[in-house]
């Protein structure tokens, strides 16, 4: 017998007929003797349609009241699937985030999950009934509903199997795991048997949106096995593990992109120390997040220029903040550059292995794309490129390292 979490997707549970072929799945697992634990998102479209009534009485809504309308979705599903369930003969109960409870910090929105007791649940999975718990919430310490976030049932799944010590969690979505780049654009994309920790949250940070970053990072810091497979279709997925599980681990596992990057330039700004600062700390202290960062020297020596990334939909508040704080930055112009994307090489073989970068920037310059900015991590080389030539990019790493399907 092993413990389970399932989670599903707003995909998976879209519509009844959906969210009855769920049960049919869970009851399979619950009939081969597992003990097994449901979280549910939202039906897909739900969650957008209850941001959207929130909006349209308030722009500027209380974040308190956001959360208690948007977290409705999960609850509706997870009360349709319990229905569903016992109609199937299994017995089978739903919770909301307070029922159980997920304790959260207070941050409305995008709260983090502080503690969860799982007493009650586990006592009743141990007698048989199958837990169906309603993903993306929790309570805070004022005792109101909090969310976690869009994308926040992965970390809901991960957060509860990590303290049930379960066995595995397996979120399914409607892809049916892990591949080296987006099938859509790459048709000889592989998908991977399995894949570590650091390279799928590189994998989420960087664009792939197979799993939310917030999940990959508790299931790393809890060990938890994690496996992405499809809803629709009864086959193997891929399994997110530690690196010690994986024998043969290959030199690059994938290529990522995000369209998702706008590129800001601060022109001739004075060359000295606590520029940095002055530039980067109002964009955070707006809770801009800055990714790429590239720094050069004037051709006078005193002056230097300061190019960095943000996301898409922070440029217009980056240019904001730095407009407010023009006078005490002290740079002569502002350039700025949506049509952009990052492409992404991610492999833990890098760490002992050279030229990876030398392939990156040889394959791209055969195909005449120009690099703008680079960045590294320990097992990741990203850099920016104009957006048309995004599927180009892509391809073409694809092939030069290696990650083709076989014919």
């Amino acid at each position: 017998m092993a413990r389970l979490v399932l989670k599903f997707g707003g995909t998976s549970v879209g519509t009844v007929e959906r969210i009855k072929n769920v049960a049919r799945r869970v009851k399979a697992v619950v009939d081969a003797g597992n003990e097994v634990a449901v979280v549910v998102s939202a039906m897909s479209g739900e969650t957008n349609k209850l941001v959207g009534y929130c909006r349209d009485i308030a722009p500027l809504h209380d974040a308190r009241e956001y959360d208690a309308v948007v977290a409705s979705g999960e609850q509706v599903t997870a009360g349709l699937l319990a229905i569903a369930l016992q109609e199937l003969g299994v017995s089978a109960r739903s919770w909301a985030g307070w029922q159980v409870p997920i304790e959260t910090d207070g941050a409305h929105g995008s709260a983090r999950i502080e503690r969860i007791d799982t007493a009650e649940i586990e006592r009743r999975m141990k007698e048989g009934q199958v837990a169906v718990v309603a993903g993306f919430q929790g309570i805070g310490p004022d005792h109101r509903i909090t969310t976690l976030g869009r994308g926040g049932s992965d970390t809901s799944a991960v957060a509860l199997a990590a303290a049930m010590k379960a066995d595995r969690c397996d979120i399914y979505t409607d892809v049916d795991g892990v591949y080296t780049t987006d099938p859509r654009i790459v048709e000889k994309a592989r998908k991977l048997d399995k894949i570590t920790y650091e390279e799928m949250l590189e994998m989420a940070s960087v664009g792939a949106k197979v799993l939310q970053i917030r999940s990959v990072e508790m299931a790393m810091k809890h060990r938890v096995r994690v496996q992405v497979l499809s809803s629709f279709e009864d086959k193997p997925g891929t399994l997110v593990v530690d690196e010690d599980e994986i024998v043969e681990q290959e030199l690059i596992s994938g290529i990522a992109y995000s369209r998702d990057e706008a590129k800001v330039t601060v022109l001739k700004v004075a060359d000295r120390p606590g520029v940095a600062a002055a530039v980067f700390g109002p964009l955070a202290d707006a809770n801009v997040n800055v990714d790429m960062i590239v720094q050069n020297v004037a051709d006078d020596g005193k002056t230097t220029d300061v190019t960095f990334t943000v996301g898409k939909a922070d440029l217009a508040l980056a240019i904001k903040v730095l407009q407010d704080n023009r006078e005490k930055i002290g740079f002569r112009d502002l350039h700025t550059d949506g049509n952009v994307a990052k492409i992404s090489v991610i492999g833990v073989g890098m760490r002992s292995h050279a030229g990876i970068a030398r392939q990156m920037f040889t394959t791209l310059a055969e195909k005449g794309i120009n690099i703008q900015v680079i960045s590294t991590s320990e097992i990741k080389i990203s850099v920016l490129v104009a957006a048309e030539y995004t599927e180009l990019a892509v391809r073409a790493l694809h092939t030069a390292y290696g990650l083709d399907a076989a014919a």
